[in-house]
């Protein structure tokens, strides 16, 4: 199947590998000339047979709404542009509407696996149109994991749906995360323990705490006995804290996530705690999220 695909950094150039792996035809573009297939846009379009489709795997915002525009003028009736980025599910109403004023199709989908999916495969959470996400189903299908489809994509409804799903797991992740970390700031404070990151990674099985965070945490600590190397500077990319709105608007007590986000929050006031320091470990680990190292300011990036 021939596929389009916009953004070719930590997570949309391993799609593009693990795709082309697959047997998959993509032409990617990335601003980057040295890893980009074509030019600009028009070219990427020109190169793609119709009905074309068109994977969107930019960061969230203003960009993924340029590109959007961008791909209006260009694209034709009947073709299909499918966001793959981090975008707010609101966002996408408004782009599947944009789209169709002009008679192309739109999908969304949240991405989860981080840099390890190239490897591992991505797990996938698609909203739009039975047709569309049927007609993208080689491509999801090449980019998930072996095994059964229904452990590793789902098509959860409408567009903005995939979104949606992608946000509340982010958001449960945010509240893992803070579990995890405030566990390693307690051992560390314990003098009694001597061997805190041995205590991580003989939780890597058989226990009930065992997931693949812990053993990113695990991992970490093993590079980094005392994470002395990094600041406990974090930040968010925005899905925690829509999901703690969400949970606003409907009257969801979220006690767990809305306190992680806060802890994300107090992280960029210069506590520098332990716990903190964890959790930026594992984005480290998971998604390769840049952390702020010893003696550096933290910057904060939020969206």
């Amino acid at each position: 199947m021939q596929l389009g695909l916009i953004g070719l950094g930590k997570m949309g150039g391993n799609m593009r590998d693990r795709l082309v792996a697959a047997g998959h035809d993509v032409v990617g573009y990335d601003t980057n000339p040295d890893i980009s297939d074509v030019r600009d846009l028009p070219e990427l379009v020109s190169k793609l047979d119709a009905p074309r489709n068109v994977w969107v795997m930019v960061p969230a915002g203003k960009i993924t709404q340029a590109v959007i525009d961008e791909l209006g003028g260009l694209l034709d009736k009947g073709d299909l542009v499918i966001d793959g980025g981090n975008s707010k599910f609101t966002d996408d109403a408004k782009h599947e509407k944009e789209l169709a004023d002009k008679g192309i199709e739109f999908a969304d989908c949240g991405v989860s696996g981080g840099v390890w999916g190239k490897e591992n495969g991505y797990a996938l959470m698609a909203g739009g149109s039975d047709a569309n996400i049927e007609r993208l189903m080689p491509i999801f299908d090449a980019l998930r994991p072996e095994g059964p489809r229904d452990e590793s994509f789902c098509h959860a409804g409408a567009v903005g749906a995939g979104h949606y799903v992608k946000m509340v797991h982010n958001g449960i992740e945010y509240g893992m995360m803070q579990a995890y970390a405030e566990g390693y700031e307690l051992l560390e404070a314990k003098e009694i323990v001597k061997d805190v990151p041995a205590a991580f990674k003989a939780w890597t099985r058989g226990t009930v705490v065992r997931s693949w965070l812990q053993e990113l945490i695990a991992a970490a600590l093993e590079k980094d006995g005392d994470l002395s190397q990094i600041e406990g500077f974090v930040n968010d990319s925005g899905e925690g804290r829509w999901t703690v709105q969400e949970a606003v608007e409907y009257g969801v007590p979220m006690p767990v996530i809305s306190a992680s986000l806060f802890q994300r929050f107090f992280s960029r006031q210069g506590t520098d705690s332990p716990a903190m320091k964890a959790v930026a470990a594992m984005r480290n680990e998971f998604g390769g999220h840049a952390v702020t190292k010893k003696g550096e300011k933290g910057i904060v990036t939020d969206h």
